[in-house]
Parts: C-alpha cells; sequence; structure tokens
C-alpha cells in the first residue's frame, strides 16, 4: 500500500510542471518557410567575377516563439510574446542569429490602447502589411529594395556591425550592435555613405499603440540613448545617439482599403550632432478580381560630409486564382543624390540605383500550408549591391545577403511554408 501511495506521489510530481504549463495558457506559435532556388549572378562591374549559376535552399524567416494573455479585470489585459529565429542548419554553434530575438516584449492592452517594452518592429516597417500583396515565397520589394538602402560606407548605424573602431564612434571604442541578425548585408558594396536597413527592429525600446477609431490607428516607438557617452577630453564631441519613429494607418471597407503615413528620426546616426530622417507613404485596395498596393520612401542620412538622399518606391498585385494567389511586384531604387555622389554624377558614373521585380503563384493546400513558385530579379546598377534577406552564397562563395557592386541575381524557386 506504501508503494502505490509514493508511486501515486512520485506520478503526481512528475505531473504537475505539464499542470502549471496548461495552466498558464502560453502558446506555441512558429513558421517554417524554406525554398529551393536557382540562383544567377551576372559578372560584376569590376570583372572580378564571371557569370554563375549554382542551386541552393534558403530560409525566409523561419521562425518560433511563444506568447500569453492574462485578464487583469477593468478592461485591462496584460501580455507577453518572444520570437526567435529557427535556425534550419547546423553551424556548429557559431552562427549569431541563433536565438536572435524577433518581436519580443511585454505590455499592458486596455481601452488606452496597447503600450509595451521590448525588441520590435517600428512603426516605419509595419507599413509593408498594408501595400505588399505580391511577394511570393519571401522574394519580393521588402526583402530586397524597399526599407533597405544598406550601409556601405564607414557611418555609424546603430542596428549594425559597421559600428567598430574609430570610424564608427566619437569616442573610438567599438559598439556592438542593438539587433543584427548575421549582419551579412550591410559589410560590403562601393564606399559611399548610403545609410542603413530601416526595417531594423529596435532593441530595448518602447512601444504605444492607440485604440482603432473609425478604422484609424496611431503607433509610436522610441528608442531611448542608453548608448549616450560623456568624455571629458578635448576635441571629443560626446554622441547621444536615439530614434523614434510613428505612423498613421488606416483601414476600411472591411479591410480592403488601407492607407499609412510614417516617419523615422535617428539622431547621431550617421554623423555625432545631426539626425537622419524620412517618411514613407502608401496604401493599397483590394477591388476582389486584384488586390493592389503600393508605397512611397523618401529618406536623408547626414553623414559626415553632407546629405545623402535615398528614394524609393514599390508598387504589387494579388490576383486570385483557384485556391491561391497570382503574385506580383515591381520595386525601383533611384540613384543617390548628395554628398559622395557629386563627383560621380560629374563624371556620369554616378549608378547607385536598383530594380526589382518578381512573378509568382503561392498555392494555400490549407490554411496553415502554402506552396510557392516563381522568380524574382534584382537589375543592380554599376555602383549598387542589394539582393535579398535569403539568398545562397555568391560568385566567390562568399556569405549570402550582398553582391559584388553592378551584379544582377535572378532566382527561380519553389517555397514551401507552413505555420503552427
Amino acid at each position: 500500500m506504501q508503494k502505490k501511495f509514493l508511486g501515486m506521489a512520485v506520478a503526481a510530481a512528475l505531473a504537475m510542471p505539464a499542470v502549471a504549463f496548461a495552466q498558464s495558457a502560453v502558446q506555441v506559435y512558429g513558421t517554417v518557410h524554406l525554398s529551393l532556388n536557382q540562383a544567377k549572378y551576372t559578372k560584376d562591374t569590376a570583372g572580378t567575377v564571371d557569370d554563375t549559376t549554382k542551386f541552393g535552399v534558403t530560409s525566409h524567416a523561419s521562425n518560433w516563439g511563444l506568447r500569453s494573455t492574462e485578464t487583469l479585470g477593468g478592461g485591462m489585459t496584460a501580455w507577453f510574446q518572444v520570437e526567435f529565429n529557427m535556425k534550419m542548419a547546423r553551424d556548429n554553434g557559431v552562427f549569431d542569429g541563433d536565438s536572435t530575438a524577433r518581436n519580443s516584449g511585454v505590455g499592458l492592452r486596455g481601452n488606452f490602447g496597447n503600450v509595451y517594452f521590448g525588441t520590435w518592429e517600428t512603426p516605419w516597417t509595419q507599413t509593408f502589411r498594408l501595400w505588399d500583396v505580391g511577394t511570393i515565397g519571401g522574394w519580393g520589394p521588402t526583402t530586397s529594395i524597399i526599407g533597405r538602402r544598406e550601409q556601405t560606407g564607414g557611418n555609424p548605424s546603430r542596428f549594425c556591425n559597421n559600428n567598430t573602431g574609430a570610424a564608427g564612434t566619437a569616442s573610438g571604442a567599438a559598439i556592438t550592435g542593438p539587433i543584427c541578425g548575421n549582419g551579412a548585408e550591410s559589410t560590403s558594396g562601393p564606399a559611399l555613405p548610403q545609410g542603413y536597413a530601416l526595417w531594423r527592429r529596435y532593441n530595448y525600446a518602447v512601444f504605444y499603440e492607440s485604440p482603432l477609431f473609425e478604422g484609424v490607428q496611431l503607433k509610436a516607438a522610441w528608442l531611448p540613448n542608453e548608448r549616450k557617452t560623456a568624455f571629458t577630453a578635448p576635441g571629443v564631441t560626446n554622441e547621444n545617439p536615439s530614434s523614434w519613429s510613428a505612423s498613421l494607418t488606416w483601414t476600411g471597407l472591411g479591410g480592403r482599403a488601407r492607407a499609412f503615413i510614417a516617419n523615422m528620426q535617428n539622431k547621431d546616426w550617421s554623423s555625432v550632432g545631426s539626425t537622419d530622417s524620412g517618411y514613407t507613404a502608401g496604401g493599397g485596395y483590394d477591388f476582389g478580381m486584384v488586390n493592389v498596393g503600393a508605397t512611397y520612401e523618401d529618406f536623408t542620412y547626414k553623414s559626415a560630409t553632407g546629405d545623402v538622399k535615398a528614394k524609393e518606391w514599390g508598387v504589387g498585385l494579388a490576383v486570385p486564382l483557384g485556391p491561391g494567389k497570382i503574385g506580383a511586384s515591381y520595386a525601383k531604387a533611384k540613384k543617390l543624390t548628395g554628398a559622395g555622389t557629386d563627383a560621380l554624377e560629374a563624371a556620369g558614373t554616378n549608378d547607385t540605383g536598383a530594380k526589382m521585380w518578381n512573378l509568382g503563384y503561392e498555392w494555400a493546400l490549407s490554411k496553415r500550408t502554402a506552396l510557392g513558385f516563381g522568380i524574382a530579379k534584382i537589375d543592380n546598377g554599376a555602383n549598387q549591391t542589394f539582393s535579398w534577406t535569403a539568398s545562397i552564397p555568391i560568385q566567390n562563395a562568399a556569405a549570402s545577403g550582398s553582391v559584388l557592386a553592378g551584379s544582377d541575381v535572378t532566382n527561380i524557386f519553389v517555397s514551401i511554408r507552413h505555420s503552427f
């Protein structure tokens, strides 16, 4: 009898964690998204590599996470979410994207809206969901050109790994970027102060989302100045970097009509004592037979030698067909203007623009599983290095995420996406 009671006690003790987990109502969720693609790279401007065609499998933001909510009463809810990259390849622990935080935070929702702290997409970044309807299989404008004017000079970015050494800080001390993934997309390119990718998440920041009012919502985010420096050495300029972003969005007619405008202000990012700034605007409409969207963005980087202006625009459409949709997009990055480009402009060699298009079909096998296939291409100017976030190593087997200046990239792909 004692053995029986002891066995029951042990079983109860072992079951307690599972019971507690169930009572906490924690949801496990995620997405696995992989594609097989044939990638063709053309010869670069300098002629250092030849045309190359190769095959590879890439992951498109595969992730997993935990989330939970708790009703507090009085119309208020507490919530948390932690989300991580899902590494789909063995790397022996040397890949710095393992367990990198994606949208993760803790906050309170109520009649006042939603206030939370954490690492999250900026209001600027989130606007892509209102217009980018044409991306198929992870290949599209928001994973290549739109919001992604890359850092290819020595100016500091508070988001990526070009923040090292004396060229990156007023103090000369090395800075570790707050959140970067592997940072590969900002490590090469022509020597021009082209800035940083605007889609980066704010790390350890403050966020607010207002309640919806007739389809209108305000979002705001603030990245505090925790990296402020204080030095007393003569001639040293103290840096006080911070950033904020806000958006005003509208959805109407059952979500068919969408419009947005967003801004971003980055103090002491490209150069100490200056504030980079810009805006994006756009929207879309679902006509039933076709869903269309468009965006335009204008951003000024305050480099040490003067202002650099970057402008991009994109359009997308989706046509329902059978159990899925035909998707297509076109985006263009205009050539840079301002500091660093004047001499090139005078010589007729300022070719820092790029074009991207994609066309494909996404077949919804179920509510959680989709099969996609299609083609996508980026046509880089002679002094430009755009690529997609998920790309296989280039002609010389260098890290994925960036190409050599002037090299064009074409991908023919088949993708599978499963959510849980």
